[in-house]
């Protein structure tokens, strides 16, 4: 493994030791050349994935952007690393074993979805908005409204209404 500080070609493997409840081995390492210590994580590969685009193109599954799109939407959100860990290898395993190895986007974003929806509502929204490119308002209550949250109590919610003279208290 290449030292990501110096860039010497051998490193050294100084402990290992299963990580995600023992689906990768954590690797802590240390460049004999600099000093620099680093971990890595060695996962099982089934097949190379490749994921067909909405424009045509081509590219390699990533599961470090599927785990960035999923730490954006629970940012600020009462959800457990762990869970968010154990939730994106479920998802590289059901896409693993789909049998595929070129699988349409919309396959990897249902997939998130369905995740999310069971995981947080409010993150659930977020990946939905970008995901299904929300442009106004309207969508966001659109799709609230089809999915059937927001409205814990069965009546509308409105905001407060606002006296627009200034200086006087509401």
């Amino acid at each position: 493994m290449r030292c990501p500080f110096c860039g010497e070609a051998e490193t050294q493997v100084k402990d290992s030791r299963p990580s995600e409840d023992g689906a990768a081995i954590r690797r802590r390492r240390l460049c004999p050349e600099c000093g620099g210590r680093f971990t890595t994580f060695e996962r099982v590969q089934l097949r190379e994935l490749t994921i067909l685009k909405r424009s045509g193109r081509r590219v390699p599954f990533d599961r470090e952007k599927l785990v960035r799109s999923i730490t954006v939407a629970t940012r600020k959100r009462p959800v457990d690393p762990e869970r968010i860990e154990r939730m994106v290898n479920g998802i590289v395993r059901q896409l693993e074993s789909l049998g595929e190895t070129e699988l349409a986007s919309h396959v990897v974003g249902e997939m998130v979805m369905k995740s999310l929806k069971s995981l947080d509502d409010v993150a659930y929204v977020r990946y939905a908005s970008v995901y299904r490119d929300f442009r106004q308002t309207e969508d966001f209550a659109r799709f609230l409204s089809e999915e059937g949250l927001g409205e814990e109590d069965g009546r509308d919610h409105e905001a407060p209404e606002l006296d627009p003279s200034p200086g006087r208290a509401a």
